[in-house]
């Protein structure tokens, strides 16, 4: 079986292309909506507008710069539309097991014991319960920021990344999904899709600007603005719709400005708006653009035509073994142990203090019927036996599986209490 490429057991919602050298969000398709809009009124304008432009400006053949300009200017949105929507946004790779270095043990766990909530190390007993930090401290600037764990991709997020629910990644720097490019904005694509995103509005700026002085034009020839409009149909057409898209784009990147001189991403403005945090991340509005702009953008972290390696199997962690621990008195273990012998060895004493005195009384009743032989005494005292110690397998108190064994000194006690109890009953019979 030949082996796999990354890109063909990629766990996130991407979608790739020309063997994973594309990389796209799962709503790849609304991008040939975008390219629509774009391609769609260029061409209406340099048909419609800019090849009559061209012999309005005789000089130095500047009518024909117009049609120039708007065809190289349109190429490089579509580039840098390319550049934003196909390459790595900036995704942190999968991790395949949990972080064991942030595993810990916790034996303070209850447990249900008789109906009754125990706690399981109660008696020096331990029961490890495995437990996973939800966030950690990290520095950042000198000030200390919350990361949280992510359990799809098993890793704690850097700061300022997110996972992003469309795509199902762990984005690094991550602004937000943008329908319109088919992608995720990251850390290594912001600067491609606000570059996209402010040449739209220059682009939009150019055709209208255009678009107005040809009318201005053809209204000097006609008089009337109305036979100027009825002259180019087009020109209004495309003057309605570049007005329309500047509130749309021009207000994008007027927002980002903002952003990126604060040092900000889109998601943390509209999180956080209301919490009054420090922005740990500002450096200053010139430093902030600096940052953006004049510095190297970081590779991916993924290879995606890489061959998939054999994971190897690793076992489960372990609990960390622990030191027998005192009880909450501080006692021995062990002397509890030898207590609750002591204890059993009462109960004994007085359940076989019962069993003579019942005989006792049955022979008095039965008096006049004779006196009765001891053997039968002996017997009937021997029916009745006392309760016997079970040794259950269980853990002991000092943390060792076993059964409870009874120490030989404390069998001779019990051994002399029964004989004792023989001959009590046998002077009762006399």
């Amino acid at each position: 079986m030949a082996a796999k490429r990354v890109y063909e057991v990629w766990k996130g919602s991407n979608k790739f292309i020309l063997g994973g050298r594309l990389i796209f969000g799962p709503d790849a398709r609304s991008l040939l909506v975008t390219l629509l809009l774009i391609i769609a009124p260029v061409i209406i304008f340099c048909v419609f507008v800019a090849w009559h432009l061209r012999h309005e400006f005789t000089s130095y053949n500047a009518g024909y710069a117009i049609l120039v300009v708007a065809i190289v200017f349109t190429i490089y949105v579509l580039v840098l539309l390319f550049l934003t929507s196909a390459r790595d946004p900036g995704i942190i790779p999968r991790n395949a097991h949990p972080p064991e270095e942030e595993f810990r043990y916790d034996s303070s766990v209850s447990i249900d014991v008789g109906g009754r909530q125990v706690a399981s190390n109660a008696g020096g007993r331990q029961t490890p319960s495995l437990q996973f930090p939800r966030t950690k401290e990290v520095m950042v600037n000198g000030l200390s920021v919350r990361v949280k764990y992510c359990d799809t991709c098993m890793l704690y997020r850097p700061p300022r990344c997110s996972h992003c629910s469309i795509c199902n990644n762990c984005v690094e720097r991550f602004d937000h999904h943008c329908p319109w490019v088919g992608q995720c904005i990251g850390q290594c694509n912001y600067r491609y899709f606000f570059l996209f995103v402010s040449s739209a509005t220059l682009l939009c700026i150019y055709v209208f600007a255009l678009s107005a002085v040809y009318i201005k034009i053809l209204m000097d020839d006609h008089r009337t603005v109305w036979k100027a409009m009825q002259e180019s149909p087009a020109s209004v057409i495309l003057m309605a719709y570049c007005f329309i898209s500047l509130w749309f784009v021009g207000g994008l990147t007027g927002f980002h400005l903002y952003l990126i001189g604060t040092n900000q991403t889109t998601y943390e403005n509209f999180r956080y708006r209301a919490d009054n945090r420090i922005n740990v991340y500002n450096r200053g509005c010139l430093n902030n653009f600096l940052e953006v702009f004049c510095t190297r953008v970081k590779p991916s972290r993924n290879n995606f035509r890489a061959f998939v390696e054999e994971e190897v199997q690793r076992p489960p962690p372990m609990p960390i073994a622990r030191e027998a621990e005192p009880d909450e008195s501080g006692g021995d273990p062990r002397s509890k142990v030898e207590d609750d012998l002591d204890i059993g060895e009462d109960l004994l004493k007085i359940s076989q203090r019962r069993n003579i005195e019942e005989i006792d009384e049955d022979i008095r009743s039965r008096g006049s019927n004779g006196p009765h032989n001891t053997s039968e005494v002996l017997s009937a005292l021997g029916s009745d036996r006392a309760p016997t110690i079970r040794s259950d397998a269980r853990h002991s108190s000092w943390g060792r599986s076993g059964s409870w064994e009874i120490a030989p000194d404390v069998l001779a006690n019990v051994n002399v209490t029964e004989s004792r109890g023989h001959v009590t009953s046998k002077d009762a019979v006399q």
